[in-house]
């Protein structure tokens, strides 16, 4: 499974939306949008962030 469906899958299984978890972020729905579709690399601050967000591991994002 890709990066960007790793997060979509865990973002909608804590109910969140791409607007919730672009809040919590600080960045645009659009940025989490091409970060699923992975038409947008995600940076490792980036992913540190949003697995602290999405209350998992990086590894679990990146697998």
């Amino acid at each position: 499974m890709a990066i960007g469906e790793n997060i979509k899958e865990i973002r909608i299984s804590q109910g969140m939306t791409q607007n919730e978890l672009a809040a919590a972020l600080n960045i645009t729905q659009s940025m989490v949008a091409q970060l699923e579709r992975g038409t947008k690399t995600l940076t490792l601050p980036l992913g540190v962030q949003l697995a602290q967000v999405l209350h998992t591991t990086l590894d679990e994002l990146i697998k």
